[in-house]
C-alpha cells in the first residue's frame, strides 16, 4: 500500500482514478476548493508530466527537508493516528498528534504507545497541563522550533520536565535565567525549588540578597508558598532594612488570608503565618546582609592647587563587565582643602536609557579617601555590554583626582573595562579624572 500512495510512476488511464483517490489523503489541500479547481487539478494530474504535474500537486515536493515535511503535520489531522485532550476541565482543548514523532521525541511518549504496558488509546486525557505549553512541547518536537513567552513559560517547563524533553527545558530555564529581575525573583525562587533547578535558585538568591527590598515588595513575593517565605525570612544575607521584611510578610499574609477565602484582620494573619505561636523570641542580633565590593579603576591620586573643581560639571565614565553584577553606587573623591559638602547627582544608564538615578549630599573630610553615593536600589547589570556612569557635583573646593588609569581591572572574580564617555565634559576619561570607585555586589 505504502509502494502505491507515494509511487512517482505514472499511473495508466484506467487506474488513475484509483491511485488518485488513495493519494487524496496525503494531498494538502485548500479546504475551500471549488469543484472547478478539483476538475482542474485532476486535469493536470492525469495529463502531467511525472516531474511536471505531480510535483506541482505534492506537498511532499514542494517542502524538501525533513524538518519542513514533519512541521506541516504539526497540529495537523492529517494521517493523525491519536489525540490529547488538553487542559483542566471545562477549559480542555483537542490536539492531534503522531504517535511515531512522539515516541521519537520523548522517551516517555516511547513507553506511553511503544512500550511493554503501551495501551492502544485514541484519545489521551491530559489535564495538568496547559494546552498552550502543550502545543509549545509539540512544535518543537516536530520542528525544533520554541516560541517562549513570559506568561507560559513555566508552563512549558512543567511539560518538559513531565515528559523529559530536556533541550526545551533548559531553553525554559535559559529563558527565565535571562528575564530574571527583583518582581519576579521570590515566585521563581519557588518554581526553582519545584523543578528541581539549582541553577536558577542560585540566580534567584542573587537577585533577591542584592535587591531584596525591590523583591519583598512586588506582588510576586505575596504568591510565594509558605515554605519559600519562611526560607527567605531566615536568609542571613539580605541587603534590606527589618521593617521592610515586617511590611512585606503583611502583605504576604492578607493575600494568604484571600487565597483561604478568610476575612483578613489580625487574627487571621496570625493564623496564617503560624498556627501555634513561635517559643523562641525573635532574633536580636542584625542580618549580615552583602559585603558591597570596590573596583579601583586608578592607580593614584592626585590634587594641584589650580585644578580640578567639579562646579557643576559632569564626570562620566562607561564601563562593562563578564558576568552579572548589581551596581549599588560610587566612590567619589572629595576635597583636597579640608572638610567640605557636596551636592551630587549620580545616574547609571544602558544605550542612553536611564536605569537608574539619585539626588543627595555627601562630606568629605579633606582627605584622599573615596566617599560612597548610594542608589536608591542596586541595579542589575548584564555582562557584555557598556553602560555609563556620571556624577555631577557642586562644591567651591578644588578636589582630588585619579591618575594611572587602567582599561580593565580584575576585581574578585569580576573583570571591568572601562572606556571613555562622551557623555564627560568635565575632563574625566579612562587615564584621569573623578569616578574612582564602582561600588556593587556579586
Amino acid at each position: 500500500m505504502a509502494a502505491e500512495l507515494f509511487s512517482t510512476s505514472l499511473p495508466h488511464s484506467n487506474e488513475v482514478e484509483v491511485v488518485e483517490a488513495k493519494k487524496s489523503f496525503i494531498v494538502l489541500s485548500d479546504p475551500e476548493s471549488t469543484s472547478q479547481n478539483i476538475c482542474e487539478r485532476d486535469a493536470d494530474q492525469t495529463n502531467g508530466s511525472i516531474n511536471g504535474g505531480e510535483e506541482r500537486n505534492s506537498w511532499q515536493a514542494a517542502h524538501p527537508t525533513l524538518r519542513e515535511r514533519n512541521a506541516l503535520m504539526f497540529n495537523n489531522e492529517q494521517m493523525a493516528d491519536v489525540h490529547f485532550i488538553v487542559g483542566p476541565p471545562g477549559e480542555t482543548q483537542t490536539v492531534p498528534a503522531h504517535k511515531y514523532v512522539l515516541a521519537v521525541g520523548s522517551s516517555v511518549f516511547g513507553a506511553m504507545f511503544y512500550g511493554d504496558l503501551a495501551e492502544g488509546q485514541s484519545e489521551i486525557h491530559i489535564p495538568d497541563v496547559e494546552p498552550t505549553a502543550f502545543l509549545i512541547l509539540l512544535k518543537y518536537m516536530y520542528s525544533d522550533g520554541i516560541e517562549l513567552e513570559a506568561d507560559t513559560v513555566l508552563a512549558t517547563l512543567y511539560a518538559a520536565k513531565k515528559y523529559i524533553v530536556p533541550a526545551l527545558a533548559k531553553a525554559c530555564v535559559t529563558f527565565l535565567e535571562t528575564s530574571l529581575e527583583a518582581k519576579n525573583a521570590c515566585i521563581l525562587l519557588s518554581q526553582s525549588c519545584l523543578f528541581e533547578e539549582p541553577e536558577l535558585r542560585q540566580r534567584c538568591w542573587e537577585v533577591i540578597d542584592a535587591q531584596a527590598e525591590l523583591a519583598l515588595c512586588s506582588e510576586g513575593f505575596c504568591e510565594i508558598d509558605m515554605p519559600t517565605l519562611e526560607v527567605i525570612l531566615q536568609r542571613d544575607t539580605l541587603n534590606v532594612r527589618e521593617v521592610v521584611v515586617f511590611q512585606a510578610v503583611l502583605n504576604w499574609s492578607v493575600a494568604e488570608c484571600q487565597r483561604q477565602s478568610l476575612a483578613v484582620n489580625p487574627r487571621n494573619q496570625r493564623v496564617v503565618l503560624a498556627s501555634n505561636k513561635p517559643r523562641l523570641e525573635f532574633p536580636l542580633v542584625k542580618r549580615a546582609g552583602l559585603t558591597p565590593q570596590r573596583c579601583h579603576r586608578f592607580q593614584s591620586s592626585a590634587y594641584r592647587s589650580n585644578q580640578w573643581r567639579y562646579r557643576g560639571r559632569c564626570d562620566s565614565i562607561q564601563f562593562a563587565v563578564d558576568k552579572r553584577i548589581f551596581i549599588a553606587g560610587l566612590g567619589l573623591y572629595g576635597s583636597s582643602s579640608g572638610k567640605a559638602e557636596y551636592s551630587v547627582k549620580i545616574e547609571l544608564k544602558k544605550q542612553g536609557t536611564i536605569l537608574a538615578q539619585n539626588l543627595t549630599k555627601f562630606l568629605s573630610d579633606g582627605s584622599s579617601s573615596t566617599f560612597p553615593v548610594w542608589f536608591e536600589h542596586p541595579v542589575q547589570v548584564e555582562p557584555d555590554t557598556f553602560y555609563t556612569v556620571s556624577a555631577v557635583l557642586d562644591g567651591n573646593e578644588l578636589s582630588y583626582f585619579g591618575q594611572e588609569g587602567m582599561t580593565e581591572v580584575q576585581c574578585g572574580t569580576v573583570t571591568f573595562q572601562f572606556q571613555c564617555s562622551s557623555d564627560s565634559t568635565n575632563g574625566t576619561g579612562v587615564q584621569g579624572g573623578q569616578i574612582p570607585e564602582m561600588v556593587f555586589f556579586c
